[in-house]
């Protein structure tokens, strides 16, 4: 999530400063990431009781009471596997069919890798079933990761893997 979506609320509580973001604002940016297969943010929070049921059932334990007791994924709980717990349960109409893809979350890497230090680490290749992340050899040098945004689920698992916490995920919508 880029700095331009800030709002008014996070503005006032000075969140544009990256030291006073909380480690979920850097890897996740302001705006909840919905459970997969949630409807548009405006009627999901419309529809959603709050009830909890998703939050119970989570398998992963990811999906977290976040702000307004509505769920939100917060990835540095695990990965989603992507098990449709929450929306078989759910008794609102706030999801989209699982027959579609589950969201369009995809991850970036930032400057803070460890590669970027000449410090050898693939953690978030080994966690990644998709193999979205790749490393490349180099002469000379550490070998550096590759994106295969086409094979990205969104899953998290690399996020929590990441022991400098340099994957970000985004929404590219």
């Amino acid at each position: 999530m880029t700095e331009e979506n800030l709002s008014r609320r996070h503005f006032l509580r000075a969140k544009f400063f990256n030291t006073l973001k909380s480690e979920t604002e850097k890897t996740q940016g302001f705006s909840a990431i919905r459970p997969p297969w949630s409807i548009d943010v405006a009627d999901f929070l419309q529809g959603c009781n709050r009830c909890g049921d998703c939050i119970a059932i989570c398998e992963t334990k990811i999906l977290v009471k976040g702000e307004g007791d509505y769920p939100e994924v917060r990835f540095s709980e695990g990965e989603c596997t992507f098990c449709q717990k929450c929306v078989e349960i759910c008794q609102q109409p706030i999801f989209r069919s699982v027959d579609e893809t589950p969201w369009q979350h995809k991850i970036e890497m930032t400057s803070a890798c460890l590669t970027q230090q000449q410090v050898e680490c693939r953690s978030c290749q080994d966690s990644c079933e998709m193999r979205a992340i790749r490393f490349r050899p180099q002469l000379n040098t550490v070998a550096q990761p590759i994106l295969d945004l086409a094979n990205c689920n969104g899953c998290g698992a690399c996020i929590k893997s990441c022991p400098v916490s340099a994957i970000n995920i985004i929404n590219p919508v």
